[in-house]
Parts: C-alpha cells; sequence; structure tokens
C-alpha cells in the first residue's frame, strides 16, 4: 500500500470515526443504555413490556429496540431483511412529540432510503406526521417502519403481516389483540414501553400479573433510580412536584389503584430469586390453604441460619379432590428432598377450618390429609391484621428477610393484586396464598440450626492420645 492510500484510508477511518460519535444509535449501544434497558434487550422473549415511570428511560429503549430491528443489526437477536413493522402511539400529535422524535434520533440519515408524510414537509419530518420510513437493512434490502394512532380503531390495523409492533404507551385491548394477530404468520414479535396511568387495566390482569407464570410473556419495571443519566437535582424537582400516590406510577411505573395495595413494600426486583437447591438444615414447613371449588394452594417454606425466609415450592389447583393434591404435594416434596418423619409423613400447617366436618363427608379435610400421610397442624394464628403487619415488616427489612423463588407464580400474582376493600380489610378475592403464607410468618418460625456431626471413634482416640500428650509435656 502506497503512501497516497495508506493517508485515504487513514482519512476514511477518521470519518467514519466522526459519523459514529454524532450517530446515536452508536453512542447508546456504548455508553448510554442502561442495566435495566440492556435486561429488555437481552430478553429472547417475543412479548416484552417495561412499566417505567416518567423519565426513567423507556421510550429509549423502545426506538432503539425498533431501529435495530428496522436495520437488520440487533445485537441480541436473529435479524432478517425486509423487516415490516409498526409504531403505535395513542394519537398523531403524541407519535409527533415521543416516538417519532426518538426514531428520528436513533435512524440516522445515512441509512434512510425515504420518508413518507401524513402532512408537513419531508424535508423537516421533525414537524410533521410520518406515515413511514424506509430504512436500509444491513443485508441489503429495505425495510419499513410505519406510524399508527390507536385512535385509529382496530379496522385500520388489520390485512398487515409484520415483524414487530412497538407500543408506546398502553394501546387499547382490542388493537393489542388484532397487533398480536399481524404477527402471527412472521413470529413477529411484540414489545410495549410505558407509563401505567390508566390504573388496573387490561394490561394489569394480562401482562403484569401473568409474566411470571406465562411462557411468552416478559416484563420489566423501571424507576427514575435506574437512570444513571438523571440528574438528582431534577429527581429532586420531580420528586417535590409529584405526590406519594402519583409516585408509584410517575416514579415507579408501578399499577396502582386509589384503595392502595395492602403489601406495597414487596418488591418483585429484591424479593424474587431464581430458585436453587436449598440445605437441607434450612427446611422448615410447609402451608395449606384448602378449597374444592376454590383452589387449594400449598407452599413449601425455607429458614436460613440467619433466620432469612424462602418460599421454595408451589402447588397451586383447583376442582380437585384430597387424594389428588396429596399426591401432588408428595410429588414436589420429592423432587424438593423434602423431609418426613419416621412413618414417611409430611407435617403442614393448614387453615383451622379444615377441621370442620361437612354433610357431604364423615371426615374433615385434615382427617383426609392425615390419612394420605400429610399430618396437618390446624392451630395456626389467623390473625389478618397482625399477619399482614408481620409480612409487611418483614418484606420493608434491611438487609431483607424474605426470599420467594420465581416459579412460585401464583404467590407473586395475589402479592402484586392484594388490595385494601371497604372498611379497613383487604377485597376477599385471590388470596389464598397469601392465606397460608400468613399462616407460615405468623408460626414464628426458627432460624436454622447448623448440623453438629458426631465425631468418630478414631477421631475420639486421637483427641484423648493428644489430651495425654499434652499432660506428660506439662
Amino acid at each position: 500500500m502506497d503512501e497516497k492510500e495508506t493517508i485515504t484510508k487513514i482519512l476514511n477511518i477518521e470519518a467514519e470515526q466522526k459519523k459514529r460519535t454524532h450517530d446515536a444509535l452508536f453512542c447508546y449501544n456504548r455508553t448510554i443504555v442502561h442495566e435495566k434497558q440492556m435486561l429488555f434487550h437481552q430478553s429472547k422473549f417475543r412479548n416484552r413490556w417495561v412499566f417505567g415511570g416518567n423519565r426513567s428511560g423507556k421510550t429509549e429503549c423502545g426506538a432503539v429496540e425498533a431501529v435495530w430491528m428496522a436495520r437488520g443489526v440487533h445485537p441480541f437477536r436473529e435479524n432478517r431483511d425486509n423487516v415490516f413493522g409498526w409504531i403505535v402511539s395513542v394519537t398523531y400529535e403524541v407519535q409527533r412529540d415521543v416516538a417519532q422524535a426518538k426514531i428520528l434520533k436513533y435512524l440516522s440519515p445515512r441509512y434512510i432510503e425515504d420518508i413518507v408524510m401524513q402532512s408537513g414537509r419531508k424535508g423537516s419530518p421533525e414537524y410533521g406526521i410520518i406515515d413511514h420510513i424506509i430504512v436500509k437493512n444491513s443485508f441489503g434490502g429495505l425495510s419499513k417502519i410505519g406510524f399508527k394512532s390507536a385512535d385509529q380503531g382496530r379496522e385500520k390495523f388489520q390485512g398487515a403481516s409484520l415483524d414487530f409492533v412497538w407500543f408506546d404507551e398502553e394501546p387499547p385491548k382490542d388493537i393489542y389483540d388484532e397487533c398480536r394477530m399481524r404477527v402471527f404468520d412472521k413470529a413477529g414479535n411484540i414489545f410495549g414501553t410505558m407509563t401505567p396511568l390508566k390504573g388496573l387495566s387490561w394490561v394489569y390482569d394480562e401482562i403484569e400479573l401473568n409474566c411470571f407464570d406465562n411462557p411468552e410473556v416478559w416484563c420489566e419495571h423501571i424507576e427514575w433510580a435506574d437512570n444513571p443519566y438523571l440528574p438528582k437535582d431534577e429527581i429532586e424537582l420531580l420528586l417535590k412536584s409529584t405526590s406519594e400516590d402519583s409516585q408509584e406510577t410517575r416514579r415507579f411505573g408501578r399499577f396502582h389503584e386509589n384503595t392502595g395495595l395492602v403489601y406495597p413494600e414487596f418488591d418483585p426486583a429484591k424479593h424474587i430469586i431464581e430458585p436453587f437447591d436449598i440445605p437441607f438444615e434450612w427446611q422448615s414447613n410447609i402451608s395449606i390453604d384448602p378449597g374444592l371449588n376454590n383452589p387449594t394452594s400449598c407452599h413449601f417454606y425455607a429458614v436460613d441460619f440467619d433466620g432469612n425466609i424462602y418460599v421454595v415450592g408451589e402447588h397451586y389447583a383447583k376442582g380437585k379432590d384430597v387424594d389428588w393434591h396429596s399426591e401432588r404435594i408428595f410429588e414436589l416434596a420429592d423432587k424438593l428432598g423434602w423431609h418426613r418423619d419416621s412413618s414417611g409423613r409430611l407435617h403442614a400447617l393448614i387453615d383451622s377450618a379444615a377441621s370442620q366436618r361437612t354433610l357431604a363427608s364423615s371426615k374433615s379435610v385434615s382427617e383426609l390429609f392425615c390419612s394420605k400421610g400429610i399430618l396437618v397442624n390446624t392451630r395456626v394464628n389467623k390473625d389478618m391484621f397482625s399477619g399482614i403487619a408481620r409480612i409487611k415488616e418483614l418484606f420493608n427489612a434491611s438487609p431483607q428477610k424474605i426470599f420467594i423463588f420465581k416459579n412460585c407464580v401464583n404467590l407473586i400474582r395475589e402479592l402484586k393484586s392484594y388490595w385494601w376493600g371497604d372498611g379497613d380489610r383487604p377485597k376477599k378475592a385471590d388470596d389464598h396464598s397469601l392465606d397460608e403464607f400468613r399462616y407460615f410468618v405468623m408460626s414464628q418460625p426458627e432460624a436454622a440450626k447448623a448440623k453438629t456431626l458426631e465425631k468418630s471413634a478414631i477421631a475420639r482416640d486421637k483427641e484423648k492420645l493428644f489430651r495425654e500428650l499434652r499432660r506428660n509435656f506439662n
């Protein structure tokens, strides 16, 4: 390579570096993205949601995700050529000011083949309403990003076959359902970024409450503190300008109802953990809330040497008899390697109402469980207010005292949907896991004790010899 070629190559490299320095997408991937945003990008789920407070960075990651897919340069997913995706906003005005502005920020002009406007001038698309953008794909083809408004109605969302849909803020349920059909034949992706300002909407019921139980859905919460690029003085200003109730949604990105959650201290990010094999010494007790038409809920509880509580196994089903539930509980106990007594029986706490006999059976529920090898103790503390207070205290403790395995999906769902009702009492709905959780906590479980190993005859002889040697030496 001669001197002229070398100089040309250096100048080209410098020009590319200069372009990248001013390329927001390049900078995002290397210096701006924060941890919670990265979890969203790395997730392999096809239906992903970020529930975030204002200024938490949720819209940024949605826009970047859309641009990565359209360009065919996603660092964590299989890329495609000729991608077709929609960006759905609440209204066209919101589209212009939020989602559209973010797309133009992260989509460098050198990758834009064409822009088609609904209104405004093509030369200044940021001031008008974009219909769609034709994007140069890294495979050599062309991708299309279309913009849609939720107030168009469901009919305007029919017919297309899509690779992705990004919902910027919460869409109506019928439009969400229609968009799911649009990505079906291409095995495409749906992702949403929103601040849950509509309270306990369909998103709460279908996404938030089921993201640990539904293998197709993933969700994450982002708050102000998760965004390291939000200045502290701005956070202070936001705190002063929003009420405590408003902060649940606008700061933490949590779904909120005016009556309030019973356990707002429960934080999935802190209290839900990946399952692991617990030491045998930690095994504490089983707790059961029986039901027939209502679900029977049963959880296995462990306590470590520091008194921390772990919820490590879950059985939850309805419409079955005691024989069936007992079999499933024994299967779970075998899977966990749970201790039994010398007669091979399991021991458990159970609602005291289980000791009552009915006209339909000559035996009580507790007697039926006992006949199947589960020795139940009906003497549980059912005081609701002291139990709730104790659980709130444990959730609020620092360092934390309660850890729930992520496969205990029904307990997690009930914790997230347990609301105060009238008369200072929780609403009596979906609380079967919470009842037996309370029974266990109020049983005052003791911390595990390290097992003392019995010394062998050889070890005892060595100790005797050492004592004699020391005595002779002295």
